[in-house]
């Protein structure tokens, strides 16, 4: 991973984003460091998709800045194809390609090359995929679908991973390796924002939540009042 600990990698300031005269986020400013974890709670329709989007670089604001690693964020740039990995949404897939074929793919496509076997094989294991790697994603269940997303994210080298509700559609099983998998990646260097609806996972993973409420934002760090 290629960001310095304890120097902001990704910040937002006064991030406001508005769709016609609807206003989703208000003056939103936050920061997050390589090593650390932010998560995002809120109700459903509290600005939280909108704000990760932004995150990585998919949506620009309507107000304000997003910058990552010091320069402005756009998705179709290399550097941020290089180093931000997400897991935003569903059926994120090649869906004519083996379970094993898409995570190559994605390995290779990320410049692993004889290190790629090997990589695809522990994400395999790690997420309870070996048995399935011949399978195409339309076998799988919904629990391995997200299983395989998860997979692909973790597979790549990257210093910030963006995560909308990865918990979703997984057993209480795969929860909890998930939050083991996040709090590793997050020793190892990596910069994590992820949005959640599961207080244990929050709780296992987060250094701050960041609270949403009619698209305003209160940040505080786990342990601190909120």
């Amino acid at each position: 991973m290629k960001a310095t600990r304890n120097r902001t990698l990704l910040q937002l300031t006064d991030v406001s984003r508005s769709y016609g005269d609807r206003s989703v986020l208000r003056a939103v400013t936050m920061g997050l460091a390589p090593a650390e974890c932010t998560v995002l709670v809120g109700d459903n329709g509290s600005g939280k998709s909108t704000l990760l989007r932004m995150a990585c670089g998919r949506e620009q604001p309507t107000s304000g800045e997003v910058l990552f690693d010091g320069e402005p964020l756009h998705e179709d740039s290399p550097r941020t194809r290089a180093r931000v990995a997400t897991v935003m949404e569903a059926g994120s897939n090649y869906p004519d390609l083996t379970v094993r074929e898409h995570l190559m793919l994605v390995a290779v496509g990320h410049g692993l090359g004889r290190r790629a076997d090997a990589a695809v094989d522990r994400v395999l294991a790690d997420h309870r995929l070996t048995d399935h790697a011949r399978s195409r994603p339309s076998a799988l269940s919904s629990g391995q679908t997200q299983s395989l997303l998860l997979a692909s994210a973790f597979v790549r080298p990257h210093d910030l991973l963006v995560l909308d509700e990865p918990e979703q559609r997984l057993d209480s099983r795969a929860r909890v390796e998930l939050a083991q998998r996040l709090s590793a990646h997050k020793r190892q260097g990596a910069a994590i924002l992820i949005a959640t609806h599961d207080d244990v996972l929050a709780a296992a993973v987060a250094d701050h939540v960041l609270t949403l409420e009619d698209g305003r934002a209160d940040v505080a760090p786990v342990g601190g009042d909120r």
